[in-house]
């Protein structure tokens, strides 16, 4: 019983370092409601990359303690000693590996050429959600708010053409 609590609570903790979504249609709560730059541009370049997953110890710390519980109920004394730190070290290497395995995730790379005219990339996760892909040659609107850059598709590019203000009449 002791041993599925601490492999239940050990699930439940290396969930919890699933890093929040990397699309370019998802925010952090500190992120609502804030003034982004916008910037228009159109993608030269689209490239399938891997987002390597997050190696905060807290996987190898919930592996070891868990590794650690479930060995020390094998033998006694000295074995059982060793049996405990055994587990915990495996169970700390095998914890790092599920925390990162958990957390990696696929994205693109978009290269992007500016109405500035200045070539800039951003990488971010592939969203699920968008119906359909952004690829080459698609104009986009890039936001930027406080060093963070999203991607998106713009639907009706027209929309983002200035405009010639109207002689008073």
């Amino acid at each position: 019983m002791r041993t599925l609590l601490m492999a239940t609570l050990a699930a439940t903790l290396l969930t919890a370092c699933v890093p929040s979504s990397q699309t370019g249609t998802s925010y952090s709560r500190d992120e609502a409601r804030k003034v982004q730059e916008i910037m228009i541009g159109q993608v030269l370049d689209v490239q399938e990359v891997q987002i390597e997953g997050t190696k905060s110890g807290l996987g190898g710390l919930v592996g070891g303690a868990a590794g650690g519980v479930a060995a020390s109920t094998i033998g006694g004394g000295t074995g059982k000693d060793l049996a405990t730190i055994a587990g915990a070290v495996v169970g700390a290497a095998v914890g790092a590996i599920a925390e990162e395995g958990l957390t990696k995730s696929t994205g693109r790379e978009y290269t992007v050429r500016l109405t500035t005219e200045e070539i800039i990339s951003v990488v971010q996760a592939i969203d699920a959600e968008q119906p359909e892909p952004i690829v080459a040659g698609d104009t986009v609107k890039v936001l930027r708010q406080q060093g963070t850059y999203r991607i998106n598709k713009i639907d009706n590019p027209d929309a983002f053409k200035p405009t010639t203000p109207t002689a008073a009449k």
